[in-house]
């Protein structure tokens, strides 16, 4: 067994999205390889409602697939084909966008005015750039947990962990996204196929993501000036964490305990070409789509031949 080590952390940052929703940032719009084939992670935490409520109105969205993941709060959205629905808390959904769909999707708090949760974008291979658009919408009562003896939870929001199958299926990244809470001071290892590309974001107190042969409290070994320096690194909220090659990530919670999420999913190695929410392989595939919805020819399907 390998342990993944940290390539950089870096914290998320704050962000105008939608009608003037204040969010963070952690990746996105940016060099796409690295994190492939991710594209952008949102986090949309906030606790004053006059920077969420305006939402995200009606937009586009092509060649990808979004997946929401809500913690408290509520989510209403809607498309272009007639349908609706509503995230809550503990909730995932995960979007095709595939040959294209116009939705929108609009927070509103719970009574103490809190609007916690998350988004991620992943690419579609190009073979699936134009597959039909679909949803999947799964409450939070039907993620599975897995609890240590130690207290350590894992939700395994989407694929599968230690012989759990998270309900989300058929999608193209192979992905797992698991929300893991440590208890303060203990250090766990989760295992990650090395052939996926990893993250971790950090959203409530913090720890030590670090290479289990090292003493407590250090993470990453650097040479300088041909000398071996130990350098101690703690992700804290709001942390993005990149990780190498390796096939197990460890963690050592601090003295608040620490949770996060650990996302993985199969490299694509393909070309992007990006234009806002539309991610296509090429600029001529790109220049379609925008005359495509200038000539109202965008959306492929129809609420008549929708299908969950």
């Amino acid at each position: 067994m390998s342990i993944r080590p940290v390539k950089k952390s870096v914290a998320a940052q704050p962000t105008l999205e939608g009608a003037g929703v204040k969010l963070h940032r952690a990746f996105g719009f940016h060099e796409p390889r690295e994190l492939d084939p991710f594209l952008l992670f949102d986090d949309f935490r906030n606790e004053n409602p006059d920077d969420y409520l305006a939402g995200f109105p009606w937009h586009t969205h092509r060649g990808i697939e979004t997946i929401t993941y809500v913690l408290a709060g509520t989510v209403e959205h809607g498309d272009s084909l007639g349908n609706r629905g509503r995230l809550g808390a503990g909730d995932v959904q995960w979007m095709t966008a595939g040959s294209g769909i116009m939705h929108q999707e609009m927070p509103k708090g719970n009574q103490a005015g809190q609007m916690h949760g998350f988004q991620l974008w992943a690419n579609l291979p190009a073979a699936l750039k134009m597959t039909s658009p679909r949803y999947q919408d799964v409450p939070g009562s039907e993620i599975p947990e897995l609890v240590d003896d130690d207290g350590t939870v894992i939700r395994i929001v989407v694929g599968d962990y230690l012989g759990k199958k998270g309900v989300i299926e058929g999608i193209a990244a192979d992905p797992q996204y698991l929300d893991i809470s440590v208890p303060p001071g203990k250090r766990k290892t989760f295992k990650i196929d090395a052939y996926r590309n990893a993250f971790a974001y950090v959203f409530a107190g913090s720890g030590s993501f670090r290479d289990a042969s090292l003493p407590t409290g250090v993470l990453l070994e650097k040479q300088v000036d041909g000398e071996e320096v130990h350098v101690r690194d703690t992700s804290g909220n709001r942390t993005l964490v990149y990780f190498d090659t390796g096939d197990e990530v460890t963690v050592e919670a601090g003295d608040q305990g620490i949770r996060f999420l650990l996302i993985s999913g199969k490299p694509l190695r393909e070309p992007v070409a990006w234009h806002g929410p539309i991610v296509m392989n090429t600029r001529e595939e790109l220049i379609t789509a925008v005359s495509e919805l200038q000539a109202g020819t965008f959306i492929k399907e129809s609420a008549a031949n929708w299908r969950d």
